[in-house]
């Protein structure tokens, strides 16, 4: 590509993915990182597919090299965890789920019927397993790594599966946060007790019928016999106001806070129950939980509710980053085309995205994956036009109009 002719955000990328692979304490291929940055560049550029095929067609390198490059191994939560360690900002937790990828054919590893929450059914394909940082401040999420459901062992659970490979990185993941943030699914014993012994908290939400049961207070009767635990189960229609404690009450919308007894689960939860109008005076309620005793009604609810961030990360990289594209059959290589499509939104993230939200701190600030995309893809064409048409690049007059074309087809300025 030409140096002059290259937006400026272009060799802040470039930057940003060079110093992340000098931070990283593994001794690394000093090619790995040249060929990393161009195949992160090529996902944000092309547009329609990203396949073998397209890579090969958008670039200089043939289809077989890159073949090679996605066989080989990548520890993208390394990269991840570096890459953000600088511009994650306050308090962080981590979201878990898993999302349904689309692939035909019955010769691909792991291939088999799975949940689409988009279709509302089970279908054939594949399913991926994405692990995320949720940033509470930014209100966003950031991509850590992801792994396929394959090569269960014998008579082993999908939740079981899901806590054995998270576990495999409980050190990594620790250092960023000790609280794991997953749907109602996530909200069973086989999950939290595993998590919760290895030194994390879990956010979930319950069935709105939950059966527990109050936790006595009062004084204990004299004489023998064991002491009094509980006072009774929680009625969601007439919560009693000793039990529990009115926290907000705004626009059709209760909060109540209280600690109860699971009997499910076979614990004490910190539990928030929120009760909204929705015709009429009918009450609806949802409930959510911490196992994290201590802390505060207003983190549970802001944790679980930033939880579907990850799902909008999902949603960008099966649009514009080619998520749902791998035509390979390699396990190694659906795990590298995978992890490069949602760490290629992580990267848009800080250098388009971060740098704005952080000087409008009190405005909305939209991210848009569709302005990132037109901007590369516009990119990629004017250095095509450059290079076959031999246009001076240096010339005042054509740096503008090289800066206007960049910009063509965004919607913001």
């Amino acid at each position: 590509m030409i140096h002059n002719a290259k937006n400026q955000e272009l060799f802040e990328l470039k930057g940003i993915v060079f110093s992340t692979f000098a931070q990283i304490e593994e001794k690394i291929d000093r090619r790995i990182p040249n060929s990393f940055c161009n195949i992160l560049i090529l996902f944000l550029s092309i547009r329609g597919k990203i396949n073998f095929l397209q890579l090969a067609r958008f670039s200089e390198k043939c289809e077989q090299r890159f073949r090679y490059f996605f066989e080989q191994s990548f520890d993208f939560l390394s990269f991840n965890k570096v890459l953000l360690s600088t511009h994650l900002k306050g308090a962080t937790a981590i979201a878990f789920d898993p999302s349904y990828i689309s692939k035909s054919g019955k010769k691909t590893p792991g291939v088999g019927y799975f949940w689409s929450g988009c279709a509302g059914a089970t279908k054939w394909g594949l399913e991926l397993c994405g692990v995320a940082a949720l940033d509470l401040l930014r209100k966003t999420a950031f991509h850590l790594t992801s792994f396929q459901t394959v090569e269960l062992k014998d008579n082993e659970t999908l939740i079981s599966f899901y806590v054995r490979k998270l576990l495999e990185q409980k050190a990594q993941l620790l250092a960023l946060s000790k609280y794991w943030v997953a749907d109602a699914y996530f909200s069973k014993i086989t999950f939290i007790n595993p998590m919760t012994m290895a030194g994390f908290h879990v956010v979930s939400r319950l069935r709105d019928d939950a059966n527990m049961q109050y936790l006595f207070t009062g004084e204990q009767s004299k004489g023998k016999g064991r002491k009094k635990k509980f006072d009774g189960k929680v009625n969601y229609q007439n919560l009693e106001v000793k039990h529990a404690t009115l926290v907000s009450e705004v626009d059709g919308e209760k909060i109540y806070w209280l600690k109860a007894r699971h009997k499910t689960l076979k614990r004490t939860i910190n539990t928030v129950i929120v009760y909204t109008t929705i015709k009429k005076g009918i009450l609806s309620h949802k409930i959510y939980f911490s196992t994290d005793l201590t802390q505060h009604w207003q983190q549970i609810l802001k944790m679980y509710r930033l939880r579907f961030q990850i799902e909008f990360l999902y949603r960008d990289a099966k649009q514009f980053t080619g998520l749902n594209d791998c035509q390979a059959r390699s396990k190694n290589k659906l795990d590298f085309h995978w992890n490069m499509a949602l760490t290629a939104i992580n990267v848009a993230k800080i250098v388009y995205w971060i740098p704005k939200k952080d000087s409008n701190t009190k405005e909305e600030v939209a991210f848009s994956m569709s302005d990132v995309k037109t901007l590369f893809n516009n990119q990629m064409m004017l250095d095509r036009f450059i290079k076959m048409f031999g246009v001076n690049t240096k010339l005042l007059k054509n740096k503008y109009i090289f800066n206007k074309f960049l910009r063509f087809g965004k919607i913001a300025a």
